[in-house]
Order: structure tokens, then C-alpha cells, then sequence
């Protein structure tokens, strides 16, 4: 009677049309339940069990030769085994798994445990600290319940979703909620660094690496994060979008153990409103050119310090970690369309997605000799660049490794490497001609996070 009576109320209120396209006339209608999406999708996801040895960062009293003598064994840090639980995400039926970087990432120990309680042993394939995803191969596994990709690139602000994993390790646990922003990309969540899904679906530790569903019961992304000052959820979590997870499994699947990104050899700001001014746009958007690499595709399609890209293959970039993600999520060996502004001049410009060129050759150098024994040095090229995330214009010898020696001096990776003892390092062909001074007393200019300086030790 109480349904009647609304029927009729509405029907008084609401034009024809939209009122039988609108109003429910049944119970069943009434009712509302995201069981069926969910039974379908449950069985793709997966809890994950990864144990890890870890080690204290030991006393540097114990390396000295004086003083490590004093010390002997005492106080020496002492392996331990540290687990972390997580979930994953089944995309083909052979047994792929996607996770985050952050849950087994140089575990040692990987079980995984389906939704109908088999465990299967995993192999981790591919790890990505960058974007927080890892790719897991389970051992023997066939005719798996997996989950298929949507295009993250669909997703609107306000859209359902549900979130799928094992939070606290209780079980496999469903919350659902929306879409609350896209391209989050001016934070740093996790592991990873780049361009997120923001939804209020509850996320808790134990979620990392599960999935993120639409109401077709696709995969829209993996749960990576949440911000929190609780450690519980706050209705603020953060998924990597599925245009990128494609790409990573199937660099996965073509034997690659490392993620690699097309190169775009630039270095970007984003557009804020007095940049816009300056430009003539009405509103702030796309990236600027501040930096670019000789060698760079945008480069060899005509592109300058100073452009302005405003969009790829039609998609808006409003920062540098935006527009890499469209490129990451395109892959490499096609190409991608940018649309660019130069004065008051809008183009376009086509550029090829590849790999970043080994280009001069690396030429390792690994130090034996007595002054900096340990050093492990490569001379810098695009793919080191992009290996170690350096400045477009960087140049020289870079620390690849740094032990022994090497290490007690203070070198550690990632440090540019300018001088030895005055002489200028431009190759790691300069670095061995310089180490085969006999001397004892030395001094090594090295750039270290933008800024110089110098270690001086004594042999």
C-alpha cells in the first residue's frame, strides 16, 4: 500500500518518461545489492603472505680497521625475518598476479592463499618501486578465476566502485564507495610516485595490492595507499590506475624483470596561473618544457624549452608525473600525439615511444684498485638517467655501486662523480686513469642530490 501510494505521489510530481524510466515498481527493483559483482570478482583477488631478511644498518665503527678491532662482534646488528601481509590480484588464468612493490618486494619467501583456501608458492617476475607494483608468477597454477582489465582512462569523478583485499589479515573483505578525484599526482603515496585513483572506499592495511572494481566487476586499479592519521581508513585511499597495471604485466610477460617507461628526456613544471598568464591561456594547464635531453623523441619531433604540452593522445597533462603516466601507460614501441603550444601558436606533434637509448655506452668500471676498491662506475646515458631519475642534462661518470673502500669513503649510489685528486672525470676511462695515482691521500668531487662536494680520506 505504502509503495502505491509513493507511485502515485511521484507520478504527480515527475514527467511520464522519466517516471517509468525511474521508479521502481517492484521489491526487487527496491532492493539493492552489488553481491552478484562481487561474487563474480571475489575469487580473482588473493591474500598474500611475503617474508623478508632484513638487517640493521651496523655501527660504521665496525668497518674501521682501528676500531672494529675494539668493538669485535659486540653490538653487531643480527638477520631477522620480517613478514608482511597484503592482497593480490589475479589477470590470467596461468597464474599472474598483480601487488604492490611495497608487500613483496625483495621478499625472500611469497604464498599465496585464493579465495577457496589454495596456496600456491609465487615467484616474484617484475618489480617496480616507482609506480609500487610488482608481478608475481604462482608456481603450477592453471584455470584461475581472473579478473579483466577495464580503462581506467573511463573513470569519471562520482562512478562506484569497490574495494576487495584482505584488510588486518581478518578475511576477504568487500567496501565499496566512489570515485572521489582523478590525477592525483602532487603526492607521494607508498612506494610509489606518479598519478592516482582517489576513492572513499574503506582501505586498511592488508588492502595494498588488492583490487579496485567498477560495477561490471573490472579491475579499475590497484590499492596502493591511504592518507591517515589513525593508521585506519579515512575515506582518503589511492589506486594505481589499470591502463599502467597493463603495461607492467605485459612487460611481465615479455621476460622483463625491470618496468621500463618510455623516455620522454624533459624535465616539466606545471602550469600555475602566473605561468598561464605569461602564456596567454585562460586557464592554467599543461606542462612546460624546462629542460631537454639532445637525444629526447620531443626533441626529434621539433619541441624546445619553453613549450607547453597540453595534452596526449587527447588527454589533459596539468604536471610531470601526469604526463609520464600517459606515456607509461601507452607502452613502448608505438607513438602518442601532443598537443602543444608554443608563443601563441597551438600544434602538434607526433613522437615515438621508446625505451631510453644506451647511448654512449656505459662502459662499467668496477674498482680494484687500492683507493676507492668497491666503486662500481658507469658513464651516464639516457638509460642510466632514467635508471637512477637524474636531470635531463646530466653528464659524466655516475656511482653505480659502493663497497669496501668505496663505501667508507662516503660514496654511495646515485653520486655524479667530477674529480679525482683535481683531475677532471669525464668517462670512466678518465675515473681508471686517475686511480693508478700511488698516492695516499685523496679527494673526490662528486654531486650528490644537486649539490657538490668533496670526500678527502687517507689510505
Amino acid at each position: 500500500m505504502r509503495l502505491a501510494s509513493l507511485l502515485a505521489a511521484l507520478a504527480l510530481i515527475l514527467p511520464a518518461p522519466l517516471l517509468s524510466q525511474a521508479v521502481p515498481e517492484t521489491r526487487a527493483e527496491i532492493s539493492l545489492s552489488f553481491a552478484p559483482v562481487v561474487r563474480e570478482a571475489a575469487p580473482g583477488v588473493v591474500s598474500i603472505y611475503a617474508s623478508r631478511v632484513v638487517e640493521a644498518r651496523p655501527n660504521p665503527f665496525f668497518d674501521d680497521p682501528l676500531f672494529g678491532q675494539l668493538f669485535g662482534d659486540f653490538g653487531r646488528s643480527v638477520p631477522r625475518v620480517q613478514n608482511a601481509l597484503g592482497s593480490g590480484v589475479i589477470v590470467s588464468p596461468d597464474g599472474i598476479v598483480v601487488s604492490n612493490y611495497h608487500v613483496v618486494g625483495g621478499a625472500s619467501d611469497i604464498r599465496v592463499v585464493l579465495g577457496d583456501r589454495r596456496e600456491f608458492a609465487a615467484d616474484l617476475i617484475l618489480s617496480d618501486a616507482e609506480s609500487d607494483l610488482a608481478v608475481l608468477r604462482l608456481r603450477g597454477a592453471e584455470g584461475l578465476p581472473a579478473l579483466p582489465l577495464a580503462d581506467s582512462d573511463q573513470l569519471q569523478v562520482g562512478d562506484l566502485v569497490l574495494a576487495i583485499g584482505n584488510p588486518f589479515g581478518v578475511g576477504q573483505t568487500v567496501s565499496s564507495g566512489i570515485v572521489s578525484a582523478l590525477a592525483r599526482s602532487g603526492i607521494a603515496v607508498g612506494s610509489g610516485r606518479g598519478y592516482f585513483i582517489q576513492t572513499d572506499a574503506a582501505i586498511n592495511p592488508g588492502n595494498s595490492g588488492g583490487a579496485l572494481i567498477d560495477l561490471a566487476g573490472r579491475l579499475v586499479g590497484i590499492n596502493t595507499a591511504i592518507l591517515t592519521r589513525t593508521g585506519g581508513s579515512h575515506g582518503i585511499g589511492f589506486a594505481i590506475p589499470s591502463n599502467l597495471v597493463a603495461q607492467v604485466v605485459a612487460q611481465a610477460r615479455e621476460g622483463n624483470a625491470r618496468f621500463v617507461r618510455p623516455w620522454a628526456g624533459i624535465s616539466g613544471q606545471a602550469v600555475d596561473a602566473a605561468l598561464a598568464e605569461a602564456f596567454g591561456l585562460s586557464l592554467p594547464q599543461g606542462v612546460v618544457i624546462t629542460d631537454l635531453h639532445p637525444l629526447s623523441p620531443l626533441a626529434a619531433a621539433g619541441l624546445q624549452t619553453g613549450d607547453v604540452v597540453l595534452s596526449i593522445d587527447g588527454e589533459p597533462v596539468n604536471s610531470a608525473p601526469e604526463m609520464m603516466f600517459r606515456l607509461s601507460a601507452r607502452g613502448i614501441g608505438g607513438e602518442a600525439r601532443l598537443d602543444t603550444l608554443r608563443g601563441d601558436t597551438r600544434s602538434s606533434a607526433t613522437i615515438a615511444l621508446i625505451a631510453p637509448p644506451e647511448e654512449p655506452a656505459r662502459a662499467r668500471l668496477e674498482v680494484r684498485a687500492p683507493a676507492l676498491r668497491g666503486l662500481v662506475a658507469e658513464n651516464i646515458n639516457p638509460a642510466v638517467i632514467a635508471e637512477f631519475n637524474l636531470a635531463p642534462g646530466a653528464s659524466g661518470v655516475i656511482v653505480a655501486g659502493a663497497e669496501d673502500i668505496a663505501r667508507r669513503a662516503g660514496l654511495r649510489p646515485g653520486d655524479i662523480l667530477l674529480a679525482v685528486n683535481r683531475m677532471p672525470v669525464h668517462s670512466t676511462a678518465d675515473l681508471e686513469r686517475a686511480l693508478r695515482d700511488a698516492g695516499r691521500n685523496w679527494e673526490v668531487e662528486i654531486v650528490r642530490d644537486g649539490r657538490r662536494s668533496w670526500l678527502r680520506f687517507r689510505l
